[in-house]
């Protein structure tokens, strides 16, 4: 796999939880550290993600990020 984005990280999908047509994914990248997407449900169809599956975070930098105190 090639891709431009910088942020590739190798984890494992901890869930998959669907919903009308957004499905939440996460993936487990370290013990204990997990990050979450939500796709499209016909993307985790393709990409056959499920819990236990190997699977990439590709995190990239133009994205918009949400923080508190």
């Amino acid at each position: 796999m090639k891709i431009s984005a910088r942020n590739v990280i190798k984890g494992t999908v901890v869930s998959v939880d669907k919903g009308a047509t957004t499905s939440h994914v996460k993936i487990e990248i370290s013990p204990g550290q997990v990050v979450m997407a939500s796709i499209t449900n016909e993307a985790v169809d393709a990409l056959k993600l499920v819990a236990g599956g190997s699977a990439y975070a590709v995190i990239k930098a133009s994205d918009v990020m949400v923080a508190v105190d």
